[in-house]
């Protein structure tokens, strides 16, 4: 299983934006797989725009994955938006993996003026429209003609908690499948693993999985989410726990960027 992370700067002490592609760097250089960036917009705190971040972290590192998980494409325009992620991907070398959803915090839709109600019909709309223009082709007036190290643009995975419609269109249509272990249970990410998997999916993305070393240990049951707010050992137990059930991919969240902290975090799953 990879183990990537998410740097959240609202911790104790909000991050600059020299200390925030500091920390991307630092996750390159102590070993994680993949650097994830979320997507909010109405929300009452500051939090970079994905793709911005995702061009950011391009020009700072090599070799890490740069993902999202996920970005809400019902707030954007398909073709401009289209047109940023390939430009992302261009400038990446072709290292994004777009983790996309419809979304499900009604507060980024007021934000920006659109349609909550109709998130996942916009969605369903605009996801054929970008890979058209990454594939080359032209949508309406629109075509992108991408450079031959972006063609295509870059794999897509669905994120769907629970996902009774959008996890068997992921399996048979898409790159893969985000599930959330903040806003699920275990239970959960067990049941969606293994629909996911019986409709002949394939990558498979555990993420939103906060942690705080600090926190007192306890055992967890089905019915709790799965974070990595207790000790060390147990957030061993508890990432092997993702591992046994299937994932490919496990996206931690931290707050502390230091070189030791993220040295810390990368050893708890190897």
């Amino acid at each position: 299983m990879r183990l990537g992370v998410s740097l959240n700067i609202q911790g104790e002490q909000i991050a600059s934006g020299k200390s925030y592609t500091d920390g991307m760097r630092t996750a390159e250089q102590t070993g994680f797989d993949g650097l994830w960036f979320f997507d909010s917009v109405g929300r009452g705190t500051f939090r970079p725009d994905p793709v911005s971040a995702m061009s950011a972290a391009a020009s700072v590192t090599e070799r890490i994955e740069l993902g999202t998980c996920i970005l809400q494409v019902p707030l954007r325009r398909p073709v401009e938006l289209a047109h940023r992620i390939l430009s992302a991907h261009y400038l990446s070398g072709g290292r994004i993996r777009l983790g996309v959803g419809a979304g499900s915090t009604e507060a980024d839709f007021k934000a920006t003026g659109n349609d909550y109600t109709g998130r996942f019909k916009d969605l369903a709309a605009a996801l054929p429209v970008m890979r058209s223009l990454w594939r080359g082709e032209s949508v309406g007036e629109a075509n992108l003609t991408p450079l031959d190290s972006a063609e295509s643009g870059p794999p897509v995975l669905i994120g769907s908690w629970a996902g009774s419609r959008w996890i068997p269109i992921a399996a048979k249509e898409y790159d893969g499948w985000i599930s959330s272990a903040h806003f699920t249970n275990i239970a959960t990410l067990k049941e969606g693993y293994k629909r996911f998997k019986g409709e002949g999916g394939g990558r498979t993305v555990a993420s939103n999985i906060p942690v705080d070393l600090n926190a007192e240990s306890k055992s967890l049951t089905d019915d709790d989410h799965l974070d990595l707010r207790c000790g060390p050992e147990e957030a061993k137990a508890r990432l092997n726990l993702l591992a046994e059930i299937g994932f490919d991919d496990a996206i931690v969240t931290v707050f502390d960027f230091s070189e030791e902290y993220l040295t810390t975090v990368r050893a708890l799953f190897s």
